[in-house]
């Protein structure tokens, strides 16, 4: 890694010039490291809450009384941060080098990032909703206009694409992809009003906090694992299985044992997939040595010279010694953002990105739904996301999950059932279908 010292030469001439877009927890973590990185200035911030964002500054020990400039120009000149509700604006300033968005709304978050793209500005993508809608789509367009588009380092997608380039770069056979997270069978039917129970939380520890019920309940639900999941296959060529993500319970010493191909004694249905290490055991019980902020891959020595030095250097293997493990323990998602931002800047590198179609994240009924309701999208109390192939997802015509946000229902849907393009009304979104029809050449790849 040599970032540091790249950043250092460039900015003898001018600093990186970078606009935020979200200015919510992930933007926050982003703050909280610009402001001690000599080299970027982080020219504007776009937020709809201007007071919320001046919060998040106050909160991760901006000077919030000297930081703050009345233009992008102004804030050009004095080294200051222009704060604005006008994204499209943002994207727009001429001086900007790269655009970070971090909204987290699905729709918006494809807007923003074409926007910025078709003025030639790199993207870090920290909206996974919006990268797992569009994402192949705003690749292709990145690169027509000679740009970065991008994952966010930090953020679990862009670490196991890490650890899958390791994998694939040393010359192993990749066999899975994935991370830990805490999830139980009964968390798929969690809503905003039961998700602190999930989490542990009082409702003290919730109200210091700057939490958003819905943001995380989409992670105990699993819609957060299956966008991801999908984002993963998507930017490395790997398969969602077929039904679905499984949830095996596993720690540590176990990757290696359990997600490898039922044919080699694992729990996979074939090699290539991508999975999630549940911390739980379907009864609550905790796994041991769990990886429950980590992420992980799982791979195969290609012959028995290889398999031998597995075992001499202390890779974690299974008991054949064939099948090992690499993992990373943590992940500190905008804390390690600007890593991203840099990279793209500096070294015209993505640290993932969304080459492929093959997978999505479907809505799915949390319980049974009936014909005028209104769908309430990802970490509500109608839908959870299941990450399937995104071949089967378009045979069946399945509604993906960034649209399902505030849309009635025409039909009624039993639980468990994933939800249709004709199940709904959609109105405001003929972009972004168009952009999805664009994306289906991309299927055979």
């Amino acid at each position: 890694m040599n970032l540091s010292r790249l950043l250092a030469e460039y900015a003898k001439d001018k600093p990186v010039r970078v606009g935020l877009i979200g200015a919510g927890k992930f933007g926050s973590m982003i703050l909280a490291q610009a402001q001690h990185i000599e080299g970027i200035h982080i020219l504007a911030v776009a937020d709809l809450d201007i007071e919320k964002a001046q919060a998040s500054f106050a909160r991760v020990g901006w000077d919030t009384k000297n930081c703050f400039a009345r233009s992008s120009q102004a804030a050009l000149i004095s080294g200051k941060t222009w704060l604005t509700q006008d994204a499209t604006a943002l994207c727009e300033i001429p001086e900007i080098d790269c655009v970070i968005e971090a909204t987290g709304h699905p729709v918006f978050g494809v807007r923003h990032a074409l926007n910025a793209i078709e003025h030639r500005k790199h993207v870090v993508m920290v909206n996974v909703e919006a990268d797992i809608l569009c994402g192949p789509y705003i690749a292709q367009k990145a690169a027509e206009n000679e740009v970065i588009y991008t994952m966010a380092y930090g953020d679990q997608p862009a670490a196991i694409c890490e650890l899958v380039d390791w994998v694939q770069s040393n010359g192993f056979e990749l066999v899975s992809a994935g991370k830990g997270m805490n999830f139980q069978p009964e968390y798929r039917y969690s809503t905003p009003d039961t998700v602190w129970g999930y989490f542990g939380w009082t409702d003290e520890e919730v109200a210091a906090g700057d939490f958003n019920p819905k943001m995380y309940n989409s992670f105990t639900d699993g819609t957060k694992a299956a966008i991801e999941m999908a984002a993963v296959a998507n930017a490395t060529g790997m398969d969602c299985p077929q039904d679905g993500l499984a949830f095996f319970p596993a720690g540590l010493h176990d990757l290696a044992s359990v997600f490898k191909p039922v044919s080699d004694g694992g729990r996979l249905p074939k090699s290539g997939l991508v999975e999630i290490a549940a911390s739980q055991e379907p009864d609550g019980r905790e796994v041991l040595n769990n990886i429950r902020f980590g992420m992980f891959v799982t791979f195969k020595a290609p012959n028995a010279y290889t398999r031998d030095c597995f075992q001499q250097y202390g890779l974690l293997t299974d008991k054949s010694g064939w099948y090992g493990s690499m993992w990373r323990p943590f992940h500190m998602i905008g804390l390690e953002t600007n890593t991203s931002v840099l990279s793209a800047v500096l070294r015209g590198e993505a640290t993932g990105c969304s080459r492929y179609w093959r997978g999505d994240a479907i809505a799915t009924a949390k319980r049974d739904l009936h014909a005028g309701e209104m769908l309430d999208g990802e970490g509500g109390y109608c839908v959870w996301a299941n990450a399937v192939p995104a071949k089967n997802a378009q045979a069946i015509d399945a509604l993906p999950i960034g649209l399902a946000h505030n849309v009635k229902l025409k039909h009624s849907i039993q639980k468990d059932r994933p939800v249709t393009l004709g199940d709904v009304v959609l109105e405001g979104v003929e972009d972004i279908l168009g952009y999805r029809r664009e994306m289906v050449r991309l299927l055979d790849n």
